[in-house]
């Protein structure tokens, strides 16, 4: 008996594994492993979330047409040039599906976010691994990996796993230097965590010229991964692919209604971004003085490098902390296997953290 059979190179696919969140066993449990936002979410986004709930009957405003205008009013942007979507993740699996065949290619940075290459092999193109410069995007490396089969270069920045980032100069560079049947998509995802004054989301590339894709998420700095909610930033010719092949309802009313509340309450998105900035400066400090090399993040995690010695590899160190009650992110699937990622999480469990790492490490 034969049985439905999946298009080729479907089965090929290594599925994404999210970080895990449990610690059985452990009385108190500190979920150090996604990136999510320290604060947790507005309370005028959960209040708007749970007002929502009175529609739940109705279909959502297919467009998202208030949330588009709101973003479009903070960032200072064409609303008709927004698209919104179930999370960036869902934008970045359109931009694949309306741009990717089988015999193209992607262009991504050799530590890159793994739904890039999964959403090319689900189109059947290839994903091509660029070398990276101490953990960072190479630029010369990228445009090296460029081909006439080539379609699409997405970039992260700043980049997750590795909390690095580009200058805008050197992303506009990269631009200058490509195709212009080449679709650039800068993933902005940490863009609010960012510090730096020649660090620039992409949003004046997408202006300036026809082939530039800024996508943005709600999951970070915003505190709502469980809604699902993100948006691009497109030239119209893309807007219009994206809005011809999106579900026609991708959006949830909730989603919808918590995402403008959550873009009116700057308050709570300015007390989270100095939290982080306090916190992530806290574990890098401690992080180096128990001597462990660490990656300098731009982003609301920290990358971390363990020795090869025994009992003290990322490995077992990830073994331990679990079973502490701290889960962070193995890193072997990103092909960082001596390296774990730790979210920059709530006070409480950033310095557990610290203190179980100092079990391990402490030269006192």
């Amino acid at each position: 008996m034969s049985l439905p059979a999946p298009r080729p190179g479907i089965l090929n696919i290594e599925p994404y594994t999210p970080g895990s969140s449990g610690a059985p066993g452990a009385a108190e449990t500190f979920k150090l492993s996604s990136n999510e936002s320290a604060l947790g979410a507005s309370p005028e986004a959960i209040e708007a979330y749970r007002a929502s709930g009175e529609g739940l009957f109705t279909y959502p405003e297919g467009s998202a047409a208030v949330l588009r205008e709101k973003l479009a009013e903070m960032h200072g942007l064409d609303a008709a040039r927004i698209v919104c979507g179930a999370g960036s993740d869902e934008l970045l699996q359109l931009l694949a599906r309306g741009y990717l065949g089988p015999g193209d290619n992607i262009v991504q940075s050799a530590h890159g976010f793994l739904v890039y290459a999964i959403a090319a092999m689900a189109c059947g193109a290839e994903p091509r691994f660029a070398p990276e410069k101490n953990l960072t995007v190479d630029v010369d490396a990228m445009l090296e990996m460029v081909d006439e089969k080539t379609r699409i270069l997405f970039i992260a920045n700043p980049n997750n796993p590795t909390g690095t980032y580009i200058p805008d100069a050197e992303l506009r560079r990269l631009r200058e230097e490509l195709r212009d049947d080449v679709l650039l998509v800068i993933d902005a995802a940490y863009a609010e965590y960012v510090d730096e004054a020649d660090y620039s989301p992409g949003e004046k590339l997408v202006e300036d010229y026809d082939n530039v894709v800024m996508t943005r998420t709600f999951s970070k700095i915003y505190g709502l991964a469980a809604l699902r909610l993100g948006w691009a930033y497109c030239p119209a010719a893309v807007a219009d692919v994206l809005n011809r092949i999106r579900g026609p309802f991708n959006v949830s009313t909730g989603a919808q209604a918590a995402g403008v509340a959550a873009l009116e309450d700057q308050e709570f998105i300015r007390r989270n971004r100095e939290h982080n900035r306090a916190e992530r400066d806290f574990l890098q400090q401690q992080l180096g003085g128990l001597g462990l090399d660490f990656v300098p993040s731009h982003g609301n995690f920290v990358l971390v490098k363990f020795p090869e010695d025994a009992g003290l590899g990322a490995a077992d160190i990830h073994a331990f902390l679990k079973k502490n009650g701290v889960i962070v992110r193995e890193m072997g699937g990103y092909g960082l296997p001596d390296y774990l990622r730790v979210t920059v999480g709530p006070k409480e469990g950033n310095r557990k953290f610290i203190a179980l790492l100092e079990k391990k490490f402490s030269r006192d």
